[in-house]
């Protein structure tokens, strides 16, 4: 009966191998996944080492940049402070050479107005000796009459510009007692500088300014002698 059965073939065989060859494919597939699981990884964390160390160099070129961005305003702002103080001294030296300029002019103008006082003064003064000279040429003779009518020598005063003029003959007590004075003439107006004895300035400044007035020695000389004459007759000394 057994052999009168049909035989029945269920393909074990083939479904073995072909569980052998989809197990070998699996595992091949399996094998290559975790080797490309490893690599990709590998790779991954390589080029977050590689990231990382970009991140590292660019931040330290950013702190470069912003040391020397730092030191570039520092210089910046001190080449600003010394523009600034260098203008200001610009400024201050401008000043002070306007001012030393404005200074020379106004020195300039003085020198050219005191050269002019100068030259008024030295005309002057030359118009005054030409007087004098003229005075004097005129005054010799009348000088030589006075000293003998009013008994009167001329000397010197020891001193530049000065002349002390002597009389006699004017006490009646003692004729050979003298009475002299000192004129200065140092400058155009002449004034009585001493005298003996004393006479007071009331009585001689009237006659200093009329000789002033007229440059009339001879009148001058005889005044004088009238205020000795006084004196002497007041006071009998």
């Amino acid at each position: 009966m057994a052999d009168s059965l049909p035989s029945i073939n269920f393909g074990f065989d083939e479904l073995r191998d072909r569980m052998a060859r989809f197990t070998a494919r699996f595992d091949d597939f399996i094998e290559k996944g975790r080797k490309r699981v490893l690599e990709e990884r590998n790779q991954f964390r390589m080029n977050v080492a590689e990231l990382q160390e970009d991140q590292r160099m660019k931040q330290k070129d950013i702190e470069i940049l912003s040391l020397k961005s730092a030191t570039h305003a520092q210089t910046l702002q001190k080449e600003a402070q010394e523009s600034a103080e260098m203008e200001a001294a610009i400024t201050s030296l401008t000043s002070q050479h306007d001012a030393r300029a404005n200074h020379c002019d106004r020195l300039r103008g003085q020198i050219e107005e005191t050269q002019k006082i100068i030259k008024q003064k030295v005309d002057a003064q030359r118009k005054h000796a030409d007087q004098l000279n003229a005075q004097a040429r005129f005054n010799l003779p009348e000088l030589d009459f006075w000293q003998s009518y009013l008994c009167l020598r001329i000397e010197g005063a020891g001193v530049e510009d000065r002349l002390m003029f002597v009389y006699t003959h004017v006490d009646e007590r003692d004729w050979e007692r003298e009475a002299w004075f000192e004129l200065g003439m140092g400058s155009r107006e002449y004034e009585v500088l001493r005298c003996h004895p004393k006479l007071e300035s009331a009585g001689t400044q009237p006659v200093v300014e009329r000789l002033n007035e007229s440059r009339n020695i001879g009148v001058f000389l005889k005044e004088m002698r009238s205020l000795f004459a006084g004196v002497m007759k007041s006071t009998g000394s």
